[in-house]
């Protein structure tokens, strides 16, 4: 699996805004942010100056980056910018300094100013850190639809509807492995189970903060029964799989029990009782690893959750 430049751009352009990160400048081909505190914590790994802002209560300065999409086309457009930044210079040094010293460049800036440059394409470790940042912080959102600009003008406030939803990820293990995700939301107002919960919120704006001019209608299904709700489904849908896969891994891992205790008979027999304990030491690790390949086992992990307030059809 890998990222084309376009959807890295769109990718980390998302997690800036979304944790509120200013934006200084901005192109085709690279944006510069100020980071918000919480981006600071996030990638700048500064446990110390972070626990010193948490105890003091201090102003926190956080750092600036220049993030580079394109490379090559950043560098292209730096060395136009000083070829011409050099012709302009041309003109200035015809001066008492410039006579004797040469033109004079601007100093870099240093402290907490100074802008770092990092390219972020496929792989590279800080790409990697933001996608590891955007797991953490996006594992468990609050999130409410976006209205736009004709509800805040209307009279009547709008009525939201709170959903849960979870996204599932399945996993069929064997000596071979197999993974699904499913995205399914229970509403909390009805207790309506939407298997393409995906679906509904295609299109759909959605932000952090409630917006104006809306309310939220009261929940009658509680967090833990919408879990339950979820679950059960899931559950219900593994029922009906086909596990024929389980039955043939589950052949496959007798076959190599049969192969690990016909090598090992003669073996468990030795007669040096030390030599003897080592190889039923050695039979019991092989046996295990290889139960541990090829036992067929399903695993079900919530891979990010949240609570979406959508505007009621009614």
């Amino acid at each position: 699996m890998s990222m084309t430049k376009e959807q890295i751009q769109q990718y980390v352009m998302t997690y800036l805004e979304t944790t509120e990160c200013q934006i200084i400048e901005k192109s085709p081909h690279h944006v510069t942010v100020k980071l918000s505190s919480r981006a600071d914590r996030d990638l700048t790994n500064r446990p110390y100056y972070w626990g010193f802002i948490d105890r003091t209560g201090a102003e926190p300065e956080t750092m600036s980056f220049s993030f580079i999409f394109d490379p090559e086309q950043h560098k292209r457009l730096a060395k136009q910018q000083e070829s011409s930044g050099d012709n302009n210079n041309d003109n200035k040094e015809d001066t008492i300094l410039g006579r004797h010293f040469g033109a004079v460049r601007p100093l870099p800036t240093l402290g907490p100013g100074r802008i770092q440059q990092e390219d972020l394409v496929f792989g590279s470790p800080r790409l990697k850190q933001i996608f590891s940042a955007a797991r953490q912080g996006g594992r468990c959102v609050y999130l409410f639809e976006n209205p736009g600009q004709k509800q805040r003008l209307t009279l009547i406030s709008a009525a939201y509807e709170p959903w849960l939803g979870v996204c599932f990820k399945i996993e069929f293990w064997c000596d071979m492995k197999r993974e699904e995700l499913h995205f399914f939301g229970v509403s909390l107002l009805t207790g309506l189970i939407d298997e393409s919960f995906a679906s509904r919120l295609q299109g759909i704006t959605l932000q952090p903060r409630m917006p104006e001019n809306v309310h939220i209608e009261p929940t009658r299904v509680t967090l833990s029964e919408g879990k339950a709700f979820l679950e059960g489904l899931v559950c219900n849908k593994l029922a009906g799989y086909d596990h024929s896969w389980a039955e043939q891994a589950r052949d496959r891992l007798n076959d190599e029990l049969a192969l690990i205790d016909s090598y090992y008979s003669d073996l468990l027999k030795e007669e040096d009782e030390e030599l003897r304990t080592f190889n039923h030491e050695q039979y019991e690790a092989r046996r295990g690893e290889i139960r541990w390949q090829y036992e067929p086992r399903i695993v079900v992990s919530a891979v990010n959750y949240g609570i979406f307030h959508l505007r009621s059809p009614r």
